[in-house]
């Protein structure tokens, strides 16, 4: 019988933070079209200057992954750190396939090859976040002897 708080495991680690990730970009990308879909006409104006989501989210970027690449430790705030990288990158995708595929209008986020395109790309980066977390729990394991205990 464990007394105290459970220790994660490395495995725990990489498993919260890929469901972290991808939760992440996934219901943001998600919150993001219901609410522009119910308001297309929404923007975020800044001293006369349209702000689209995209640099909105580079800057979540930035403000999520600048601790992620220099600390290592397990904690709330680098779960934070990992939601919030997520919601950013989420954010930009959404965008970046929108201003490619589209004029950049407002009615044009609605027509569905923004809507395709954005679950395309959302989803392959989904998808490549699922894979690496796959690839590293298999290599811990392969390189780990004390494995299946682990």
């Amino acid at each position: 019988m464990r007394v105290g708080p459970e220790v994660p495991t490395p495995d725990r680690d990489v498993r919260r933070n890929a469901i972290l990730l991808i939760l992440s970009i996934a219901l943001t990308v998600i919150v993001l079209r219901i609410a522009l879909h119910n308001s297309p006409d929404s923007d975020f104006d800044v001293a006369g200057h349209n702000i689209h989501h995209l640099f909105t989210g580079l800057l979540l970027i930035a403000a999520g992954g600048v601790p992620l690449a220099i600390f290592r430790e397990t904690s709330r705030l680098m779960d934070a750190a990992v939601a919030v990288f997520g919601v950013g990158l989420g954010m930009a995708l959404d965008e970046w396939v929108y201003l490619i595929a589209t004029d950049g209008s407002n009615a044009s986020y609605l027509l569905p090859v923004s809507l395709y395109g954005a679950v395309v790309v959302v989803g392959l980066a989904c998808l490549y976040a699922f894979a690496l977390a796959i690839a590293r729990l298999l290599s811990r394991r392969s390189s780990d002897t004390r494995w299946p205990g682990n």
